[in-house]
């Protein structure tokens, strides 16, 4: 399938869009997804810093002197200091103590801070885990119920870590969990958060991206299309303009776009392309006229010195033949300068048309006359049809010049016995003029040919039919400067039917 230049103009740019989208979308989501695991992680590592901390500060209580009574009691209840745990609440161990930036191994964003430890992180699934350094768990959150985090030592095989520190993927009661356990001299804190949320925030992302990638690929296609649209709009304005240049119109030029880019400047070129061509055609045009001109006279003078020779009754019979084919092939030369001499002052404009009421039906009943006189000849049958009274305006003699063409053609291309129907008939505003043979037609491939100068078919030449090639040119331009057209329908073997249409006069 072949697509116009504005159509791959418009999906090329739709696949760049489509590429630098999709790429920014593969490493939108990425990025977002390491950002949030990796502001997650850093959190769940802040509270469990967090809570070391806050143990510590406890540990260090309890190793300040105290009053004798007091120091005995609390020996005596066995209260450890780890007891304080049972009587602090969740919120109490989510970033209350503030941790160093070297513990974490990076930059505290409060942005992110915010967005972890006052809108993912609540205590509801925030899991959180102590124990001692025997490793014994001396405290748990309420909604890890009878379930225990992992240690330090049994996570650490899992991924890259230290032996103070280690966050990895675990899975609790069949929910996904991002685990960090943090352990010091004092105690082990493990610290565990489900990531089924920040899972739902991808999940909403990458929707998003795939919704809205492919709106965009749409759009731009869209707009694709109408800039290239637009930005071609000047090469179509050439295109149409280009059309209407022919051999007979080169003094039209192709209009100059106002931009001087690279279309005008491909303008101004093909202007000057066929100011050059306009140049060459006049001098051909002149080189034909004046040839023609020239050798009118000489032909003249051969064609009168011949029929003089043939008068004398001196000459034997083979000086005479020799004579008449002179004479034959000179005739046929005369005719060739003349047509040639008759296009060349019609497309100079020098030769000008008269434009007076033409009785074509009257015109037509004569040449049918005519030519029934020469289809005796070649026994060929000639029939007419001709609506009566029927009006053009235009010249009568180059009229009557065209429409006997195109009869002597009928008749010259038909074999004997065949038959040539002419029809003259109105319709609406128009005269219509058909003539049908039974000749050897025409292949279709060649129809478009036949109005060029000397161009002749092959099974015309193979036939040794007379012609000059020069007929049909002469019979077009005479119709088409009457404001009509000239049109051939052929078969080969069968026939061919010329159809020519004039506008009617009234």
């Amino acid at each position: 399938m072949k697509f116009t230049l504005r159509t791959r103009l418009a999906l090329l740019y739709g696949a760049l869009v489509a590429l630098t989208t999709g790429g920014f979308a593969v490493v939108a989501y990425y990025t977002v997804s390491n950002e949030l695991y990796a502001n997650l992680d850093a959190s769940l590592v802040r509270a469990g810093s967090s809570l070391l901390a806050v143990i510590e500060r406890e540990q260090d209580e309890a190793k300040q002197p105290l009053a004798p009574v007091k120091k005995n009691r609390r020996k005596e209840s066995g209260e450890d200091v780890f007891a304080f745990l049972q009587r602090s609440s969740l919120r109490d161990f989510v970033g209350p103590i503030p941790v160093p930036d070297s513990v974490i191994d990076q930059p505290q964003d409060p942005v992110w801070t915010a967005v972890y430890e006052h809108v993912l992180l609540n205590s509801s699934t925030y899991l959180l885990q102590v124990r001692s350094p025997s490793g014994e768990v001396v405290w748990r959150s309420d909604n890890l119920l009878t379930d225990s985090l992992p240690r330090l030592e049994s996570v650490l095989p899992m991924g890259p870590g230290s032996a103070d520190r280690m966050t990895t993927w675990i899975s609790i009661r069949g929910t996904s969990y991002r685990l960090t356990v943090v352990k010091d001299a004092r105690a082990e804190v493990a610290a565990a958060y489900p990531v089924a949320e920040v899972d739902f925030m991808l999940r909403r992302l990458f929707s998003l991206l795939l919704y809205s990638i492919p709106f965009l690929i749409v759009v731009s296609i869209g707009a694709g299309w109408f800039l290239a649209r637009r930005a071609l709009r000047p090469v179509d304005h050439i295109a149409k303009a280009a059309r209407r240049i022919t051999a007979e119109r080169l003094s039209e030029r192709l209009p100059a776009p106002v931009s001087n880019d690279e279309i005008g400047r491909l303008t101004d070129i093909l202007n000057d392309m066929i100011a050059r061509l306009e140049r060459s055609f006049e001098q051909v045009r002149q080189f034909t006229a004046d040839a023609s001109h020239e050798l009118k006279t000489p032909l003249a003078i051969l064609m009168g010195e011949i029929e003089v020779a043939l008068r004398d009754p001196k000459i034997n019979d083979d000086a005479r033949i020799t004579l008449e084919s002179c004479l034959e092939e000179v005739v046929r030369l005369t005719h060739v300068v003349q047509g040639l001499l008759d296009l060349s002052r019609a497309e100079s404009g020098q030769l000008q048309l008269e434009h007076k009421p033409v009785n074509i039906t009257s015109m037509l009943d004569d040449l049918c006359e005519d030519i029934g006189i020469l289809a005796e000849r070649k026994s060929i049958t000639v029939t007419s049809s001709i609506q009566r009274g029927l009006m053009v305006s235009g010249d009568s003699v180059r009229l009557h010049q065209a429409i006997l063409n195109v009869l002597e053609n009928a008749l010259k291309y038909t074999n004997p016995s065949g038959s040539v129907d002419v029809k003259l008939y109105a319709e609406f505003s128009n005269v219509h003029l058909k003539v049908t043979d039974t000749g050897i037609g025409i292949e279709p491939h060649l129809l478009s040919k036949i109005y060029d100068r000397f161009y002749r078919v092959d099974q015309a030449r193979s036939q040794d039919i007379q012609g000059t090639g020069l007929g049909l040119s002469i019979v077009r331009w005479i119709i088409e400067m009457h404001g009509g057209t000239i049109t051939a329908e052929s078969t080969v073997n069968v026939g061919t039917t010329f159809t020519i249409t004039l506008p009617r006069s009234v």
